[in-house]
Parts: C-alpha cells; sequence; structure tokens
C-alpha cells in the first residue's frame, strides 16, 4: 500500500475501509505507525537538522542550539568592532607619525634646507611620490602582504609630515593646536555618527567622488588665478565635503570589513590598512582646511 491511497483488495475499492470504526481506528493510531516506519524516521531526521541549521528555530530542550547560535553571532560582532577599532588604530598611529615628522622636520631645519636644495621641483616630488603611494596601495593592497601594505602606508604618513612642516613657516603655534584640536573634535563626532546613523551615506559616494574632483580643480584654477575671498569660499565647501567623506569612509570601513571577513585574518589586516589610509587621508584635509579658515598667519 502506497502513502495517501486507499487499501484495494484486487483492484477494487474496499467498502470496509470506509466504515466509522477504521476511520477513528486510522486517527487513532495511523500516525503513530507512520512515524514509526523508516519513512516517518527520516522524516524526523530531517525536521531536526533544519531545527538545527537555523538560528532561532524551535530546538529540542536541553539541545542549546539557539544559545549556541547567539553566542557565535555576538563573537562574530566583537570581531567585527575589535577590526574597526584596529582600524582606528591604525589611523592614529599614522598621524603620530606625520606631527612627529613635521615637527622634526621644523626642528632640525631639515625641510627648509630641502627647499633651498631642490626648490620647486622637490616639492612636485614628495607630491608626486605620495600620490604614486596611495595609488599603489589602493590598487593593489588585496595582493600585497600585510606587512607591506602597513610599511607603505607609513612610509605615506611620513611623506605627508615632512609635507607639512611648511605650516610651521606660515601658521602660529597657537592657531596649529586650536585646528588640531578642532580637527580632532569634529573628526570624533562624524565617525560616531557614521556608525550608528540608519542613513545609508554609501549610495553618495559618486556624488562625493565628483565634489572632490571639482574641488580639486578649482584649488589648480586659484593657484594661478587668485581671486578675493574665494580661498575662504573653497576651504569651506573642502571642509563640508570632507566631513561628508569622512561619514562615507566610516560606513564603507565597516562594509569592507564584513565583506572580506571570511577571507581570513590576512585579507582583514590589509583591507584595515587601506581604510585606515582613507579616515586618514580626511583627517588630514579637514585639519588643513580648518587651519586655512581659523589660523592666524605669523
Amino acid at each position: 500500500m502506497t502513502f495517501g491511497q486507499q487499501p484495494r483488495n484486487n483492484g477494487q475499492y474496499n467498502p470496509q475501509y470506509n466504515t466509522p470504526d477504521y476511520n477513528a481506528a486510522q486517527q487513532a493510531g495511523y500516525g503513530q505507525q507512520y512515524m514509526q516506519s523508516d519513512y516517518g524516521q527520516y522524516s524526523q531526521n530531517y525536521q531536526y537538522a533544519q531545527q538545527q541549521a537555523s538560528a532561532y528555530q524551535y530546538a529540542p530542550a536541553g539541545s542549546g542550539a539557539a544559545t549556541m547560535d547567539t553566542t557565535m553571532a555576538y563573537s562574530y560582532e566583537q570581531a567585527r568592532r575589535v577590526s574597526v577599532s584596529k582600524v582606528y588604530g591604525e589611523m592614529t598611529l599614522g598621524l603620530i607619525v606625520t606631527a612627529v615628522v613635521a615637527v622634526l622636520g621644523q626642528i632640525t631645519g631639515a625641510y627648509y634646507a630641502f627647499l633651498m636644495t631642490t626648490g620647486m621641483f622637490g616639492l612636485i616630488a614628495l607630491c608626486v611620490a605620495q600620490i604614486a603611494l596611495a595609488i599603489a596601495l589602493g590598487a593593489r593592497v588585496t595582493k600585497m602582504k600585510s606587512s607591506t601594505a602597513r610599511v607603505m602606508f607609513y612610509v605615506y604618513a611620513a611623506l605627508m609630515g615632512f609635507t607639512l612642516s611648511s605650516i610651521f613657516m606660515v601658521y602660529d603655534l597657537g592657531s596649529i593646536g586650536v585646528a588640531l584640536g578642532v580637527t580632532a573634535a569634529f573628526f570624533f563626532a562624524l565617525t560616531m555618527f557614521g556608525m550608528t546613523t540608519k542613513f545609508n551615506m554609501l549610495k553618495a559616494g559618486p556624488i562625493l567622488m565628483i565634489g572632490l574632483i571639482v574641488l580639486i580643480i578649482s584649488q589648480l584654477v586659484l593657484m594661478f588665478l587668485p581671486v578675493d575671498g574665494m580661498t575662504r569660499v573653497v576651504c569651506a565647501i573642502g571642509l563640508v565635503l570632507f566631513a561628508g567623506m569622512t561619514i562615507y569612509d566610516a560606513q564603507s570601513t565597516r562594509a569592507l570589513l564584513n565583506e572580506y571577513e571570511t577571507q581570513g585574518p590576512e585579507m582583514v589586516k590589509k583591507i584595515s590598512i587601506l581604510c585606515a589610509l582613507n579616515l586618514y587621508l580626511d583627517f588630514v584635509n579637514m585639519f588643513l582646511y580648518i587651519l586655512q579658515l581659523l589660523g592666524n598667519r605669523d
């Protein structure tokens, strides 16, 4: 007899199976007999596997399946937070390297001697080296060792610091300190907003990129065709733009770490360096714009 078919006698329908007694017996015992069959046992096993695969399905008493899945989800979330913390740690170390090199370059007179020796060619070479390092790190970070990516990042930070030694020739120490403090507070608020808000800033990526290109072109034009008052306007626009970039990179950091976490710790380290570079650039650019807006020239 096949499941779901009525019993038959020589191909003919048997009336005895349509009696009330048979129907009652069928309702009372047929399900139990079916569950005792091999097919019923397979069904039980399949249902149990489904329960184990789902985090919040009804698990058998004492199995601890829901507890294990909750613990695992918490472990993954904790690992993501640790990875994000490492990104900001790398960024902070990069900023410290930049600050130390900038101060040493000014105190020792190395930056002034470099300018006297190389002139405009030296400044152009510094800019080209920084751009080349940033492009190489962004394009090949997944193909290089994490230690190599970290060294490239710190070399970039050192070159940036050497370049920023020039601000000590233009602004007094009080203005530099105020701009640095305002930038740190502003940056912290923006990153916290980016990490906690439900607004998806990643959709604004193309708009921010177009704004960045327009900003760079505007600054190049003002270098050759200075217009009274336009420099402060461009600085204000640049500050707003990099504020948006900070929120974008904060959310992008979390998204990239989630995307690459399945490829192992080594890949996560590489992506962390790239994210640290992006956040580092946001901080430095905001600092320079705030310094130009609030700083007193010495």
